[in-house]
């Protein structure tokens, strides 16, 4: 549905004297290295930190948050989320990581160091995903609308509206923020947007069917949903829900 809807746009905009713009540049994605994965985890929030991959997974009374050895892909230490709720992103705070569920409007805060749960707290229709810039939490909710979080109290100080060629983008789903660029996994595509964090605008797509054909799932839930980067090096690692590998890869030159 979201795929036909982009298409349709760019054909109106194809169409309407005055929008002959040319279409959003794309990037396909080139690997550089491949590391082993839970097939079994149902990825949600994604990001890391300090050498370790913090990981959570939904699914019903299976959700959980954990620390995961990159090279060998061995769960260091895991946390359940508390029963009837539906894990989904996550995003690390100064010493603590942040979580947010499906439905119900709850979230927690962990100790980062020992996932031990230091408070909850609540906000309005669901959770999708997090990730920060240098002053913020950002929590996308399957709208086209990014808000942003006072880390401090979790209360959203701006409403940030996604667009693609003037049209609202639905379905923002798994979130990392990359050289000043917030990047979003659509949620049932093969497309990460790349979105302006000032305007809101997407200047571009990054398209991830590659590794989507070379994962081979036939699974209609097993889409590409996870995005982390290692600013130390400048590694950014992709991949999806249940998917064998983690992906670090390279984008090409946009066309």
């Amino acid at each position: 549905m979201k795929m036909r809807v982009l298409v349709c746009a760019l054909a109106v905009c194809a169409l309407v004297p005055g929008m002959s713009r040319a279409a959003l540049p794309v990037s396909d994605v080139e690997i550089v290295k491949t590391f082993p994965h839970d097939s079994t985890a149902f990825t949600e929030g994604l990001f890391f930190r300090e050498g370790l991959l913090y990981e959570s997974t939904g699914g019903e009374e299976q959700s959980t948050i954990r620390a995961v050895d990159l090279a060998s892909g061995r769960v260091l230490r895991s946390v359940v989320i508390p029963p009837g709720l539906f894990g989904e992103g996550i995003v690390d705070w100064k010493d603590e990581l942040v979580s947010v569920t499906w439905h119900g409007g709850t979230g927690f805060r962990w100790s980062l160091g020992d996932f031990r749960r230091l408070g909850e707290f609540h906000y309005d229709g669901e959770g999708w995903a997090l990730t920060k810039d240098a002053h913020n939490l950002i929590l996308s909710d399957g709208t086209p609308v990014l808000r942003y979080l006072d880390p401090a109290t979790l209360k959203v100080v701006r409403r940030l509206s996604v667009t693609a060629e003037g049209r609202p983008v639905e379905r923002l789903n798994e979130l990392e923020y990359v050289k000043g660029e917030i990047l979003a996994n659509i949620w049932l595509t093969n497309r990460i947007a790349r979105i302006d964090p000032k305007s809101g605008a997407v200047t571009g797509w990054i398209d991830v069917s590659r590794l989507a054909a070379q994962v081979g799932e036939t699974d209609r839930d097993a889409v590409p949903n996870g995005i982390a980067y290692d600013k130390a090096q400048d590694r950014l690692f992709l991949t999806g829900k249940d998917w064998p590998w983690i992906f670090e890869v390279r984008l090409a030159r946009p066309h």
